[in-house]
């Protein structure tokens, strides 16, 4: 019994000290929004949940995606874990947006992206997806010409 009430007291303690040195959002409704970089098409915003896309490290991000919001073929240099949070999402492998050849991701759907591998996605209705991989981020569509960025 000490031990227990040990454990509870050193855990209660040590709780605002891992508050402070780790980002904790208890609730989806407190996730910071802002625009998404300019290498994403307009009407995207982009929420950072932990690390610095900027920076070799690990980094997860939110994209709020609007309703028939269209990211062209792209690649990134580094393996993307995508997690679809809420809404419809839909992907597919290859060197042009091809919507008759996209796989619909339902909320607490997955994939696995490697580094380097030509995809693109597509909305039909409001969605955030979640990101994870190793910084930095980085994008090169597959047509330099839909780079919203230049």
């Amino acid at each position: 019994m000490r031990v227990a009430t040990a454990c509870s007291i050193l855990a209660c303690l040590t709780m605002p000290a891992w508050a402070q040195d780790h980002q904790m959002i208890p609730s989806a409704d407190q996730v910071k929004w802002g625009p998404a970089p300019p290498v994403f098409p307009k009407g995207a915003e982009f929420a950072v949940l932990a690390g610095d896309p900027g920076k070799q490290d690990l980094f997860v991000i939110r994209l709020k995606l609007p309703a028939n919001y269209k990211i062209p073929a792209h690649t990134h240099p580094t393996d993307e874990n995508v997690t679809v949070i809420s809404g419809l999402f839909n992907a597919g492998m290859g060197d042009k947006l091809d919507m008759a050849k996209g796989v619909a991701f339902k909320p607490g759907g997955f994939a696995a992206v490697p580094a380097n591998a030509r995809h693109f996605a597509w909305t039909t209705e409001p969605t955030i997806v979640e990101v994870s991989a190793m910084g930095p981020f980085a994008m090169t569509y597959v047509d330099p010409k839909d780079d919203p960025s230049k």
